[in-house]
């Protein structure tokens, strides 16, 4: 080789070299650009797989706020319901006792005027004498038995509707049976109890309908 190609060839190597310096700052850049892209799309994935991560824990914590609110207000609608249920049952009975007891004493009114007839029969059975009943008075007789078998007819009728009759001598005062006309010592009987019954009394269905009227005995 003559000399003038020795000077050629490294006239051509000192311009590869350099091109080499200078391409190699940007291939470096280059380089460098795509690392640090690897790492930034390395920490958006990571931190999309946080995210991902944290998201179903704030949904398993509304879904667990909402179930404990809808608990509740199940709580509040089964309470409500069974105050309902215990309105509605007591509205029942007090309907059924109202019934019950419009059966019973809707005939209140009524025996009270019955009771105004069987005291007049009472006092007329009473006012017959009893020396005067006899065979040689067969008018009197019959009439007399007429009024006491009408009498013993009439209670068994108030029986029957459960009005019953209150005759409480010697029985201790009452005050929700018995109304005490007078007060006096008695002889041989127990202070409190009842010495005479002035006009009896009557109970419709264990209320008393109308109060006996009784003298009772009080200390000497």
């Amino acid at each position: 080789m003559t000399s003038s190609g020795i000077l050629q060839n490294k006239h051509q190597n000192n311009n590869v070299h350099i091109f080499c310096l200078r391409t190699s700052p940007r291939l470096l850049c280059a380089a460098t650009q795509q690392k640090n892209t690897g790492q930034n799309l390395e920490e958006d994935q990571n931190q999309s797989q946080n995210e991902q991560k944290v998201e179903p824990s704030s949904a398993e914590k509304l879904l667990a706020e909402e179930k404990a609110k809808l608990e509740e207000q199940l709580k509040e609608v089964n309470d409500k319901y069974k105050r309902a249920l215990a309105d509605a049952e007591n509205v029942r009975q007090r309907s059924q006792k109202l019934v019950e007891e419009a059966k019973l004493y809707g005939i209140q009114s009524f025996c009270k005027d019955l009771l105004e007839v069987a005291d007049i029969l009472e006092k007329a059975t009473e006012s017959v004498p009893k020396e005067e009943i006899k065979d040689e008075n067969p008018h009197l007789k019959n009439l007399y038995e007429g009024l006491v078998m009408t009498e013993i007819q009439i209670q068994k009728v108030f029986k029957k509707h459960g009005l019953l009759r209150l005759d409480p001598v010697g029985a201790k005062f009452d005050p929700y049976e018995h109304e005490a006309l007078f007060h006096a010592p008695v002889e041989g009987q127990e202070p409190g109890t009842i010495a005479l019954v002035s006009k009896v009394g009557y109970k419709l269905h264990g209320r008393t309908l109308r109060p006996a009227l009784v003298g009772v005995v009080k200390d000497a």
